[in-house]
């Protein structure tokens, strides 16, 4: 059996799924494991997601280029089209907006080739994740940005556990608000590892994969 999912809350019609138990990320282990599947890879999940962060987004900073992390390449497409859209009460309204998305190099490098880094060179760049919780992957492309010559002015997310990164404001749809005991833990001072409670999932921004018990 897999985590067993409740829904979270409604995003536009789009219920978010949410599993209690114990899983594994890349850089933490966390209580909880949230689903966005229907949110990053479907048109109405997209839209949805994007109009709750545009609403949040507007008349708060001017946005040039949505760098996209986690797969959110889809959502970013759909947020550009709600912050530039006439009458839409943002900063960016009317202005081209660029929907990037970097490849990591060998040494796990967050890069641009260099025909892509007009849209980073002195423009004001928004990091657009699914969720937020060390921060490490945001982190990553702050540095790549800057390292490009870009500024970024702020980190959205569809949810967030921390509403700060390294100075920059977090805007999301929902936070630890909503699941008040969400909790993360690096691997080695994981209470839930020293209670001896197995792994349900490994997880990351493609999904979950379950191991057998």
């Amino acid at each position: 059996m897999g985590p067993k999912f409740f829904p979270l809350l409604d995003i536009g019609g789009m219920p978010l799924l949410a599993a209690k138990g114990h899983f594994a990320t890349k850089h933490s282990h966390i209580n909880y494991f949230i689903d966005v599947t229907a949110q990053k890879y479907s048109l109405k999940g997209c839209r949805a997601v994007a109009r709750e962060l545009s609403n949040k987004l507007k008349g708060r900073f001017q946005v040039d280029s949505i760098l996209c992390m986690d797969g959110t390449s889809a959502v970013g497409a759909c947020l550009a089209r709600e912050l530039t859209r006439a009458g839409g009460r943002s900063l960016s309204e009317g202005d081209n907006m660029y929907i990037i998305k970097g490849e990591l190099d060998a040494k796990g490098n967050l890069i641009f080739r260099d025909n892509a880094r007009f849209m980073l060179e002195r423009k004001s760049v928004l990091i657009l994740t699914c969720s937020l919780t060390t921060g490490t992957t945001a982190l990553q492309g702050k540095r790549s940005v800057e390292y490009y010559g870009g500024k970024v002015v702020g980190v959205a997310s569809i949810y967030a556990a921390i509403d700060d990164l390294d100075g920059l404001p977090v805007i999301s749809i929902f936070d630890t608000n909503t699941l008040t005991d969400y909790a993360s833990y690096s691997p080695s001072e994981c209470p839930m590892c020293r209670r001896g409670e197995p792994i349900d999932a490994v997880v990351n921004t493609y999904g979950f994969s379950k191991i057998a018990k």
